[in-house]
Parts: structure tokens; C-alpha cells; sequence
């Protein structure tokens, strides 16, 4: 009996040296996880704070931090039980509003949600505005910085800039959904109105310039669209495949992304395109290739965030209502989506089923957090 109960004692305490020693190995290689972050990434001074913060929340509000939320003022009291990460605006979410009555709607929206909200706007210039082409914000639109530079150079490029991000910040707008990095110099390409229109070291250049006045200016922004539209045509309305050569985009698309990346800017958007040298199956957005591509290669430690997943280009690539968890496995930090209620419930469904583990969901959160801390949000 005494041999038994000895026998036993032994397997006992294996077993906890064995449990201990697996949880001790596991607690350093997290440690380790977010040290990486701490001493390399753009957030790097806000990550301890971040984790923190995720350490103590439940999944339903991780969850909801990975979204960027299409706009709709009669749902916002109803969209914060589902803590979305922010707000996407579009111009006729300013439309018979003045800069008084906006400003204390973003205010109300803000205190609604237990966490503090991205809000953000595509206020390009020229082709795109959102805010500026109603006069109750401005005498007349903003144009294009392309037009700004052609009238007067980087001086008047770096004025309308401060100008822009002055207007917007007044109103509660954290993030600007530009500058448009895509290299084109064809008249005939669906991006080139909104780009610079200039090869790929003068786009370079620009990029670097523009993302310097946004920082300057203490407001976000974001490149767009990687890995680089091209001459292809609008994924709003269908899919655009891509059959240029890797080397194409190493010559010539990556360079303003890497001239952004070295400017800190904080935060990328992927496209939809399918760039067939990259992923021939999937568009970019959900494509873990392209990811890879920029935390990898480029070395970008922000934010990623993909196009609006409601888009139709994206919906043919996706089997079982799944775009958001193929979103997030790829290595997206954030998803823009029209549909966010059946986008939530899709990633928490797929947790439960073991479609996507709680550690990737925890690494974008916490990026997330930390992009909100850079950003003043957090007291």
C-alpha cells in the first residue's frame, strides 16, 4: 500500500512541475510577444497600457474593437452595446449639419461607448470629400493636393494640409483615410484622379511629405490602397485582378508605401484587388500573403485595416459568410464594413467553433488599444 500511495505522490508531482513549468513557458513567450512590440513597434510606448486594457475586457468587446463602423447616426445608441472600434463617415453624414451641431453629435457619440471611438473621414481633396464640399464647413471644397502642388507647390500643399487637419479635428475627426498612395500616370486609370499622377520616386516623396503634415498636425492618416491599385478597375462594383509581374511592385507600388512606413505614418488600408503575383486565389484584403508582404517586408508595425468587406468584390471569394474571420487569420488589424452586427457575431461564431483562436484576436486588439492611446483618445 505505502508503495502505491508513494507511486502516486510522484505522478502527482510531475504532473503540477510539468503544469507549471508549461504555464511559466508560456507567460515568457507572451512576454516576450508583446516586449517585441514595445521596443520595435510605432506604438511601441503604449503597448503596457494597451494590454492592460485587454486584459480586461470580455470577447464581446474585443471583438467589436476590430471594426470600423459605416456611419449611421439613428443606430450609434444602439451600435455601443457592441463597443465598435469607430465610426467611418460619409458625406451625407454632414450634409444640413454646421460645424456646431456636428461637433456635439461626434461629442454624444463618443460618451455613448465605454470605449473611446476612431472617427474618421475620406477628406482627400479634389475627387473626395466628405466634409469640406458643404459650406457650412468651408467656402469651397478642398482640392486635391496633386492641384495644390501644381498651383503652388509643397508650401501650399503644406498649408491647405494643416488647414484640413485643423477643420477636422475641430470637429471631433481623429483619422483622415488619406493620402492615396497608388502610383499612376495614366489619365486612363480608375485611381489616377486621386493619386499624385507622378511615377513611383515622386509619389515617394509626396507620401513622405504628406504623412510629415499629418503628424505635425497631430491627426492620423492612412495610405491607400496597397499593395498598389494600378491601372485596375473599381472593386466597389466587381473584382480587379491584378497580372503585373512581382517585380512591378518591388520597382515601383512599394515605394511610397515604404516612404510612408519610414514617416510613421500609423495606419495602412489593403485593397481588394487580387494581385495574382502575390495570391492568385483570394483579393488582397483577405490575403495572408499580402499581409506578410507588409509586416514582413516593409516592416510595418501599425495598424492594418482592410477596404469595406460589403464591397461585392470580395463577396464571390468567401465561403460561408466568413470575410471577417478570413480578414483578422490574414493578420488585419481592423475591418471597414457596412455589416457590422453579422460581421461580430461571424467572428464570435467562429471562436466558438475554433475558426480563429482568442490570441489573434488579442493581438489586434491590443494594437488597436495601443493606436488609440498614440492617438490621445485615452486619458
Amino acid at each position: 500500500m505505502k508503495k502505491i500511495i508513494v507511486f502516486l505522490l510522484i505522478i502527482l508531482l510531475v504532473g503540477i512541475s510539468y503544469f507549471y513549468f508549461t504555464k511559466k513557458e508560456e507567460n515568457k513567450t507572451n512576454k516576450e510577444s508583446i516586449n517585441y512590440k514595445i521596443d520595435n513597434g510605432i506604438f511601441k510606448n503604449y503597448y503596457k497600457k494597451a494590454s492592460k486594457v485587454v486584459s480586461e475586457m470580455t470577447i464581446e468587446e474585443k471583438v467589436g474593437q476590430l471594426f470600423l463602423v459605416r456611419y449611421a447616426k439613428n443606430d450609434i445608441e444602439y451600435l455601443s452595446n457592441f463597443y465598435p472600434g469607430g465610426y467611418i463617415m460619409f458625406a451625407k453624414d454632414f450634409e444640413n449639419h454646421n460645424k456646431e451641431t456636428i461637433t456635439e453629435e461626434i461629442k454624444k457619440d463618443q460618451e455613448l461607448n465605454k470605449y473611446p471611438l476612431i472617427i474618421g473621414v475620406d477628406e482627400e481633396g479634389g475627387y473626395v470629400t466628405r466634409v469640406s464640399r458643404f459650406k457650412a464647413f468651408r467656402e469651397n471644397k478642398f482640392d486635391s493636393p496633386r492641384t495644390y502642388y501644381e498651383q503652388g507647390g509643397y508650401k501650399l500643399v503644406e498649408e491647405t494640409e494643416k488647414e484640413k487637419a485643423e477643420l477636422l479635428k475641430s470637429l471631433g475627426i481623429n483619422l483622415n483615410l488619406a493620402p492615396v498612395a497608388d502610383v499612376s500616370t495614366s489619365e486612363e486609370d480608375f485611381i489616377n484622379i486621386r493619386s499624385f499622377g507622378q511615377d513611383a520616386e515622386k509619389t515617394s516623396e509626396y507620401i513622405t511629405k504628406m504623412v510629415t503634415y499629418a503628424n505635425n498636425n497631430k491627426i492620423n492618416s492612412t495610405l491607400k490602397h496597397f499593395p498598389g491599385y494600378g491601372n485596375n478597375v473599381d472593386t466597389h462594383t466587381g473584382i480587379a485582378i491584378d497580372e503585373r509581374s512581382y517585380d512591378t511592385f518591388i520597382e515601383s507600388d512599394y515605394k511610397p508605401f515604404e516612404a510612408g512606413i519610414k514617416a510613421q505614418v500609423p495606419s495602412i488600408l489593403v485593397s481588394h484587388n487580387i494581385v495574382k503575383c502575390l495570391d492568385d486565389k483570394l483579393p488582397s484584403s483577405l490575403s495572408e500573403n499580402v499581409i506578410k508582404e507588409l509586416r514582413e517586408k516593409l516592416k510595418f508595425t501599425g495598424i492594418i485595416m482592410t477596404d469595406d468587406l460589403a464591397m461585392d468584390a470580395v463577396k464571390e471569394y468567401v465561403e460561408d459568410n466568413k470575410a471577417a474571420t478570413m480578414a483578422i487569420n490574414a493578420g488585419n488589424d481592423m475591418i471597414i464594413t457596412s455589416d457590422f452586427i453579422s460581421m461580430k457575431n461571424e467572428l464570435l461564431s467562429s471562436i466558438k467553433d475554433d475558426k480563429i483562436t482568442e490570441d489573434t484576436i488579442n493581438k489586434a486588439v491590443i494594437r488597436v488599444i495601443a493606436w488609440k492611446y498614440y492617438s490621445g483618445l485615452f486619458d
